[in-house]
C-alpha cells in the first residue's frame, strides 16, 4: 500500500478521534492558490519511522540520527513511529528523543506502549493484520486491527510548549459487549558509559510515571542539572509499579463497552528542565486531560492554517516540499530554556552539534521562512539573537559593542557550555531578516525594537573589521581567548563568513590575518586580509533595509543617511570588485586593487546580484556563469565553488556542495535583473535532482551537485526556511 493510500485508509477507519481533523473538502485547483487541506496530500512526507538500537542516537553518519523524529511548539523532546514488523514497538510512539540541555539522547524504545487485556489476557496488536502507522502535520497516527470487532488508534501530538498528548481510542465494531482492560509499560535505554548511565531513574507516581534526571556535567556529551524530569500523566485513576528500568501501569478499572461503542484513554508526556518549567507546564497539562478533544482540534486547526500558510501560491508538485519544509522548521523549533531567552529554530534537532543552539545568520534565514506561517516565531527567533548582542558596559569585551555572536546555546562557557561561540560573528543579514518578518507581521512595534540594535550591529562591523578606513570591510575574529594565534584567528574569519572551509580562506593561498586597532593602539579585533565581496554585499543590502526601517518609524533624516550609506557601498563592490576578464566578482587583497581571481569563482560572486549592487552589463555575465554546466548550472545547480575551479570538490563542504541558501541568494538574484525563465528552470532543476527532496528524504543541509547524493547534516532549518520563498518563485 503507498503512503496516501495507507494515509487515506488510516483517516477513514479512525472513527471520532481522528474526524474533521484534515478533512476540508479539497477546492478546485486556481493559479497562485493552494488546495484546501486534506490528510492524504500530506501524510508520510517524511519517513518518521525508526527505532534506536542505543541510548545514544545512531553516529553512523557524521552523528546524524537516522530516525526523524516529530516535535512541535518548542518542545525539548521528540517521537516517531514504530517500523513494521517491530513488534515490540507497537502500542506505542518510538522515544521519545530528549535533549540533555545541548544533546540529543534516547529515553527508550518506546516508552509508553499500551496493552489492552479481556478475561486476564493480553490481546494481540496484530491479531487483525498488520498494523497501520501514518505521520500527517501536526500528529503521528496508529492504527491496529485487534481482531473480533475491535480496534485500537492512537494519535499523539504536542498540546503546550512543553507536553506531548496521547488519545488511545478503542472502539467496539462488533455485536457483543465487551470488557477491557488497560495498562502501559516501557523500559528505559540506559545510556553505556558512565557518567550519564547513571541520570535517569524511573520512578512510580499517583498519575503514572516519571523519569528524573540526576546531576551530569559532561561538556562535550551530556548536560543536566538534576532538576530535569520526564513524566507521564493519565486522565484516568492508575497504579504504576517500578522494577529497575521497567514500569508497568495499569487502569484501576475495566471499560465496558457496548457494541458500536469507544473509549478513548488520554495521557500527556512532559518534559521540563526546571521545578519553576512544571509549575508552569501543570496548567496546561490539566488543561489537556480536561478537554483532550478541545486540545486536538486547536492543535489540528493551528497546523491547518500553517499548512495553508507555506502552500499558498507554490504550484502543486512542489506543495509537499513546502510542507515538508515546514515540518522541519517546527521540528528544530525549541523553546526559551537555560540561557536561550526567546524561543528559537535549533539548525537540526537530528544533529548532535546542532541540537541545543542557535546560530546568528541561520537565524536571520530561518526566520524569513518561518515568518510565512507564524511570524510570531519569526520575531522570538530574531531576538533570541539579538538577546545575547554585546553591551557598551560590558566588562569582558567593551570593544565589541554591537556585535552579534556567532551561537548562543543553553549553556554560556560559565555553565560548563563548549559550544557557545564568541570568537566570531556572522555575515550581516539581519536588517534584511527583520525587515521581510515585518513585512508578514506588519509590527511597527518590532521595528522600533530592533532599529537601534541593528544600527549598533553595523557600527560594530566597520569599528572593528575595516582594517584601512576604506569603507570596504574584512572578515575577521574577536579579541578572544580562543584566538590566541595567528591560525586561530584566520579559522575564525573563515567561521565569520559562514564558509568555513572555502578555498577563498586558505592560509596557502595567501589568507593571513592582520590586527585591528584604535588610534590608541588598542587591538579591537583582527580581519584576513581580503575585502569579501559577500560581506560587503550583505552591508549594503543591510544598510538599505535600515533605510527602510528608518522611514517606517519617520525618522527621514536617518533614513537618508542609510540610504547614501548604501549606495556608497554598493559602488564601492561594483567598481572595485568585479572582473570583466572573468565575469564575476571576487574578494579583493586588502590595500591593493588586485582581485584574487586565482582561486576560482566562488558563489560568493553571485551575492551582488541578489543585493542588486551589479550593473546590469556585470548582472548579464554572472548570468551567463550561472547557466553555464561547465560552472554553476550542474546536475544540482549552484556549488559553491564552480565546477570549473582546481579547488572544486564536490563532496567536502564549502568546496563544492550546493548549499540551499546560496542557490536561494543566485536565483533572487537572476529574478532581480529579470532572468525569470532561466531561474524557473534551474529551480525545477534543483527540485527535482536534489535526493529525496520530492520523496519522503529529509531536507539537508548540502547536496553533491554532480550527483545530487545528500550531504551532512539531516532536516537543516535554513534549507527548508529558504526553500519556502524558493518555491513561490519570491
Amino acid at each position: 500500500m503507498n503512503p496516501r493510500t495507507r494515509a487515506l485508509a488510516v483517516a477513514l477507519v479512525s472513527g471520532t478521534l481522528l474526524a474533521g481533523a484534515f478533512a476540508t473538502p479539497a477546492s478546485s485547483a486556481q493559479p497562485g492558490r493552494a488546495d484546501k487541506t486534506r490528510p492524504a496530500d500530506y501524510s508520510d512526507i517524511l519517513d518518521r519511522s525508526g527505532s534506536p538500537a542505543a541510548a545514544h542516537p545512531d553516529e553512523a553518519d557524521g552523528r546524524n540520527n537516522s530516525v526523524n523524529v516529530f516535535a512541535d511548539r518548542g518542545a525539548w523532546h521528540a517521537y516517531a513511529l514504530p517500523k513494521t514488523g517491530d513488534t515490540a514497538a507497537y502500542g506505542g510512539f518510538t522515544g521519545p528523543l530528549y535533549i540533555a540541555q545541548e544533546y540529543p539522547w534516547w529515553l527508550s524504545k518506546a516508552f509508553s506502549r499500551i496493552q489492552l487485556t479481556e478475561s486476564g489476557k493480553q490481546l494481540d496488536l496484530t491479531a487483525g493484520g498488520a498494523p497501520r502507522f501514518t505521520s500527517q502535520p501536526g500528529r503521528l497516527l496508529q492504527s491496529y486491527d485487534l481482531g473480533g470487532g475491535l480496534r485500537l488508534d492512537l494519535e499523539l501530538r504536542f498540546s503546550s510548549r512543553r507536553t506531548a498528548l496521547v488519545r488511545a481510542e478503542v472502539r467496539n465494531t462488533g455485536r457483543q459487549t465487551r470488557t477491557l482492560g488497560a495498562g502501559w509499560t516501557g523500559s528505559l535505554l540506559r545510556p553505556e558509559a558512565a557518567p550519564m548511565k547513571d541520570a535517569p531513574q524511573l520512578k512510580a507516581t499517583g498519575r503514572g510515571v516519571g523519569v528524573d534526571f540526576a546531576k551530569v556535567r559532561k561538556t562535550w556529551d551530556y548536560l543536566t542539572d538534576g532538576t530535569e524530569r520526564f513524566e507521564i500523566t493519565h486522565r484516568e485513576p492508575v497504579r504504576t509499579t517500578v522494577d529497575g528500568d521497567t514500569y508497568t501501569t495499569e487502569a484501576v478499572a475495566p471499560v465496558t463497552l457496548k457494541p458500536g461503542r469507544s473509549h478513548s484513554f488520554d495521557w500527556t508526556e512532559s518534559y521540563t528542565f526546571t521545578e519553576a518549567e512544571r509549575v508552569r507546564e501543570a496548567p496546561a497539562v490539566r488543561s489537556a486531560l480536561a478537554r483532550p478533544e478541545a486540545a486536538a482540534a486547536a492543535t489540528d486547526a493551528r497546523w491547518r492554517r500553517y499548512v495553508d500558510s507555506v502552500t499558498r501560491g507554490v504550484p502543486r508538485e512542489d506543495r509537499r516540499v513546502a510542507v515538508k519544509s515546514l515540518e522541519t522548521l517546527v521540528t528544530n523549533w525549541r523553546g526559551a530554556a537555560g540561557r536561550l531567552e526567546h524561543d528559537g529554530i535549533t539548525p537540526s534537532i537530528s544533529y548532535k552539534w546542532f541540537t541545543g543552539g542557535l546560530w546568528s545568520w541561520d537565524t536571520w534565514k530561518q526566520a524569513v521562512g518561518t515568518a510565512r506561517f507564524e511570524p510570531s516565531l519569526a520575531q522570538s527567533q530574531i531576538r533570541s539573537m539579538f538577546d545575547h548582542q554585546i553591551r557598551a558596559d560590558s566588562t569582558t569585551r567593551p570593544q565589541d559593542a554591537g556585535m552579534i555572536p556567532d551561537c548562543v546555546f543553553y549553556n554560556d562557557p560559565a555553565r560548563d557550555g563548549g559550544n557557545w561561540n564568541e570568537r566570531n560573528s556572522k555575515p550581516p543579514l539581519a536588517a534584511w531578516s527583520v525587515w521581510e518578518v515585518y513585512a508578514k507581521s506588519g509590527d511597527r512595534g518590532f521595528l522600533r525594537e530592533m532599529y537601534p540594535k541593528l544600527t549598533a550591529y553595523q557600527d560594530w562591523w566597520y569599528r572593528t573589521r575595516d582594517h584601512d578606513r576604506n569603507g570596504l570591510a574584512e572578515y575577521g575574529a574577536t579579541v578572544d581567548p580562543a584566538n590566541d594565534s595567528p591560525e586561530d584567528q584566520l579559522e575564525a574569519a573563515a567561521w565569520e563568513s559562514g564558509m568555513d572551509n572555502a578555498p577563498r580562506f586558505d592560509a596557502s593561498l595567501g589568507s593571513a590575518i592582520v590586527e585591528n586597532k584604535t588610534p590608541d593602539g588598542q587591538v579591537v579585533g583582527y580581519s584576513v586580509n581580503q575585502e569579501s565581496v559577500d560581506l560587503n554585499a550583505y552591508l549594503a543590502a543591510d544598510q538599505g533595509y535600515l533605510a527602510k526601517i528608518a522611514r517606517e518609524l519617520g525618522k527621514s533624516g536617518e533614513a537618508r543617511a542609510w540610504e547614501k550609506k548604501s549606495r556608497a557601498t554598493h559602488t564601492a563592490v561594483r567598481e572595485r570588485m568585479y572582473d570583466p576578464a572573468t565575469g564575476w566578482f571576487h574578494d579583493k587583497a586588502l590595500g591593493s586593487a588586485q582581485l584574487l581571481t586565482a582561486r576560482g569563482r566562488g558563489i560568493e560572486g553571485a551575492v551582488p546580484l541578489w543585493t542588486g549592487t551589479a550593473s546590469k552589463e556585470q548582472a548579464k555575465a554572472v548570468r551567463t556563469k550561472l547557466n553555464d554546466p561547465a560552472e554553476f548550472a550542474t546536475k544540482v545547480p549552484f556549488p559553491t565553488v564552480a565546477k570549473s575551479s582546481p579547488y572544486f570538490q564536490p563532496t567536502k563542504y564549502w568546496r563544492g556542495p550546493v548549499w540551499l541558501d546560496q542557490a536561494y541568494f543566485a536565483l533572487g538574484g537572476l529574478r532581480k535583473y529579470g532572468y525569470d525563465r532561466e531561474a524557473d528552470a534551474l529551480t525545477g532543476q534543483l527540485l527535482a535532482q536534489a535526493g529525496g527532496l520530492r520523496g519522503n528524504g529529509p531536507i539537508m543541509e548540502n547536496y553533491d551537485p554532480t550527483t545530487g547524493t545528500p550531504l551532512n547534516s539531516t532536516n537543516f532549518s535554513w534549507s527548508a526556511a529558504l526553500l519556502l520563498p524558493m518555491l513561490t518563485r519570491d
